[in-house]
C-alpha cells in the first residue's frame, strides 16, 4: 500500500468513526444545525429591518406576492379559488371604502367580528392598507364580554359578518349608545343605524391606496389585538406587533414549508394559530391555503384529498376527533406530509400516525401574548419543542422550582428563584429583553404587569411568566406538564391533569373521552372552547354542588355499597367531613 493510499484509508476510517460517534452521541446534530441556521437567517433579516428604513410587514410581503404570482390561488373556500390578485384587488376596494365612506384615519382601531371566509381576509388587509390596527373578536363573545373588548382596544368601529348580525340583538343598542359605528357585510340593512359595506365595496375602485398609509417606522407598532379566551374572567387584548406577526409568519417556513404546499386551515381566523401562523405562513411561502368556515371531522380528509393538501393545522382535540371517526380504506390515501399545531397528547399522536400514516407532526409551543416559542422540529412524539445551547443564547428562558402548596415560586434566602435540574418539572419563565420584548395587553397596565416576574435571578431583571409547568430532558426536548392551577395533590404528590389524561387515553381509549370530567359514549358531548379545549374553569367553579349543577349527581354510599342521589344535605356532610368519598 502506498503512503497516499494509507492516508486515504485512515481518513475514510476517521470520517466513518466520526459519523458513527455523531449518530450515537449527537443524533440530532445536523437537524439542529440546519434548523438553527434558518432561525438565525430570518432573525438577522428582522434585525436588519430595525437598522434600516426599509421596514417590511406581512402585508408588504402579501402585496409583493400578489405582484410576483398574481394568478396563483391564494385561498380556496367552499370550492372556489381566489388568487393573490383577487384578494389584493378586493382588499383595495375595502381600503377605499374605509377611507372614503367609513372615514377612518391611520391609527384608528377597528373591531372585526366575522366567521372564516375570504372577506375576513379582504377586510383585514384593507384595514391594514389604510394603516388601521384590527381587533379580532371571538365570534362567541356576547354582551358584557363584547363591550369589554371595545374598551380594551379603543375601537370605535365594528365590522360584522353577514351571518353574525343576529348575534348583536342584545348588544346593538349599547354599542350605538357608546358611539360605536356598526358596518355589516351586507348590501342592505333593516336597521337604519347599521351601515352596509358590500354595496359600497362593489362600487369602489380596485386600485391601490397610497402606500404611505400603511408605512411604519418600527416593527414594534401594534397591528392586531387578539383576545384571550377569558375562561377565568373577561377577555384580555393581547397586543400583536408587526414583529410578532413576522415571526409567526415564518413558522411554516421554519418547518421547511415550500411554495408548492397547500395548507388546510379549519381553525377560527380570530385565533392566532389560523391568522398569524396559517395565513401569514401561506403568504410568506407564496403557497395556497384551503380555508374552512369551521372544522368538520367528517369532511376533513375528503377535503385534503380533493385539494391535494400537504400541510394541516391542528390544535387541542382536533386530532382526537379525527381518530374517533369511523375507519375507512382511504385513511392513508392523501398527500398530507406535515401537521403544525399544539396540544397533541402522546396517545393520540401515536394513534394518528398508525391510522393516517407517518405524517410529521410539528408541535409549536407559545402563547398569543408571550415572548417565547418552542418548535419541535424533530417531530419527537410527546414533546412541544427542542432547545440547544445556541437556542438558549438567543431565547433566554429558565425552569424554576415551584411550590404547589404555597402556589408560588421557591425562592432562596436572598429572595431569588431556583432553577430545576435537567428532567425535573419547573415553571417556565422567559426573559424580557430588547430581542424578546413583551408587549402585554391593551388597556390594562395592571394585567400586563401581572404577567411579569421581577427580581428573578438578579435585582432588576424581568421575566414573562408563562404559567406553564415544563420539563427539559437530557437530550434537550421540552415537555409540557401542566398549567398552574390544573395540578392537584394526591398522597403527598403533585399530579398533573395531563398525566391523568395520558393514563385514561391509554387504558380506557375506547370507552371514555374527557379528562377530570368523564363523558361515556355515545350520545353525550363535553362543552368546549372554540379551539377545542375543555371548559375546566367552569367545571372547577361548579364542582359537584347540587345547587349549581343541573345534571343528576350520585355519590357512592359505602354502607349500602351502591350509588345514591347526591342531595344538599349529603353534600354538606361531605364538605364538613362527616361523610367520606
Amino acid at each position: 500500500m502506498t503512503p497516499l493510499a494509507g492516508w486515504l484509508s485512515a481518513l475514510a476510517v476517521g470520517l466513518f468513526s466520526a459519523h458513527v460517534l455523531q449518530r450515537l452521541c449527537f443524533p440530532y446534530l445536523w437537524l439542529d444545525v440546519f434548523y438553527l441556521l434558518r432561525v438565525m437567517r430570518y432573525g438577522l433579516k428582522l434585525e436588519l429591518f430595525k437598522l434600516t428604513s426599509s421596514v417590511r410587514t406581512v402585508l408588504d410581503r402579501f402585496i409583493q406576492q400578489a405582484q410576483r404570482i398574481p394568478d396563483k390561488p391564494f385561498v380556496i373556500y367552499d370550492g372556489r379559488s381566489h388568487t393573490y390578485r383577487d384578494v389584493d384587488e378586493r382588499s383595495n376596494r375595502f381600503a377605499h371604502v374605509f377611507l372614503e365612506r367609513v372615514r377612518l384615519k391611520k391609527g384608528d382601531c377597528v373591531a372585526l367580528l366575522m366567521s372564516n371566509e375570504p372577506d375576513f381576509l379582504c377586510a383585514w388587509f384593507g384595514l391594514a392598507k389604510v394603516g388601521c390596527p384590527v381587533a379580532f373578536l371571538n365570534t362567541n363573545v356576547k354582551t358584557k364580554s363584547l363591550l369589554h373588548c371595545f374598551s380594551c382596544c379603543g375601537a370605535k368601529t365594528l365590522i360584522v359578518g353577514s351571518d353574525l348580525v343576529d348575534c348583536l340583538d342584545g348588544t346593538l343598542t349599547k354599542l350605538l349608545e357608546e358611539n360605536i359605528e356598526v358596518w355589516v357585510m351586507r348590501g342592505t340593512s333593516e336597521h337604519t343605524q347599521v351601515h352596509t359595506l358590500l354595496d359600497k365595496v362593489e362600487a369602489a375602485s380596485d386600485q391601490p391606496v397610497p402606500a404611505a398609509l400603511r408605512a411604519i417606522t418600527s416593527l414594534k407598532t401594534p397591528t392586531l389585538y387578539i383576545f384571550t379566551s377569558g375562561t377565568t374572567g373577561l377577555p384580555k387584548a393581547a397586543v400583536i406587533t408587526h414583529l410578532q406577526s413576522l415571526k409567526a409568519a415564518a413558522g411554516l417556513w421554519g418547518y421547511e414549508g415550500t411554495k408548492d404546499d397547500v395548507v388546510y386551515i379549519s381553525l377560527p381566523l380570530y385565533h392566532s394559530a389560523a391568522s398569524l401562523v396559517g395565513i401569514g405562513g401561506t403568504i410568506e411561502l407564496g403557497a395556497t391555503c384551503v380555508l374552512k368556515k369551521k372544522f368538520s371531522a367528517s369532511q376533513f380528509w375528503n377535503d385534503c384529498r380533493k385539494y391535494d393538501v400537504t400541510i394541516i393545522q391542528y390544535i387541542g382535540e382536533l386530532c382526537r376527533y379525527l381518530c374517533n371517526q369511523p375507519k375507512t380504506e382511504l385513511d392513508k390515501v392523501h398527500k398530507v406530509r406535515m401537521g403544525v399545531g399544539n396540544g397533541l397528547l402522546q396517545d393520540v399522536w401515536r394513534e394518528f400516525h398508525s391510522r393516517f400514516g407517518n405524517i410529521k407532526m410539528c408541535e409549536v409551543y407559545g402563547s398569543t401574548e408571550g415572548n417565547l416559542v418552542f418548535m419541535n422540529h424533530i417531530g419527537k412524539i410527546g414533546r412541544v419543542g427542542r432547545s440547544t445551547f445556541i437556542y438558549k443564547l438567543i431565547f433566554k428562558y429558565d425552569l424554576v422550582k415551584y411550590d404547589m402548596g404555597r402556589d408560588e415560586p421557591v425562592r432562596d434566602e436572598r429572595g431569588f428563584c431556583q432553577r430545576v435540574k435537567r428532567g425535573e418539572t419547573g415553571l417556565l419563565l422567559s426573559k424580557v429583553s430588547t430581542i424578546n420584548p413583551f408587549f402585554g395587553y391593551a388597556g390594562s397596565k395592571q394585567l400586563t404587569e401581572k404577567k411579569l416576574m421581577r427580581n428573578v435571578f438578579v435585582k432588576g431583571d424581568a421575566y414573562f411568566n408563562t404559567g406553564d409547568l415544563m420539563a427539559e430532558d437530557h437530550e434537550g426536548f421540552i415537555s409540557f406538564k401542566d398549567r398552574l392551577g390544573d395540578t392537584f395533590r394526591w398522597k403527598g404528590e403533585n399530579v398533573a391533569t395531563t398525566e391523568v389524561a395520558e393514563t385514561w387515553g391509554t387504558s380506557l381509549r375506547k370507552n371514555i373521552q374527557g379528562m377530570a370530567a368523564l363523558i361515556v359514549r355515545p350520545g353525550e358531548v363535553m362543552e368546549l372552547t372554540t379551539t377545542f379545549k375543555m371548559q375546566k374553569y367552569q367545571l372547577v367553579q361548579s364542582g359537584f354542588n347540587p345547587s349549581t349543577v343541573s345534571d343528576p349527581l350520585y355519590v357512592l354510599d359505602y354502607q349500602q355499597k351502591s350509588y345514591i342521589p347526591l342531595t344538599h344535605s349529603i353534600y354538606q356532610s361531605i364538605l364538613s367531613g362527616e361523610r367520606k368519598l
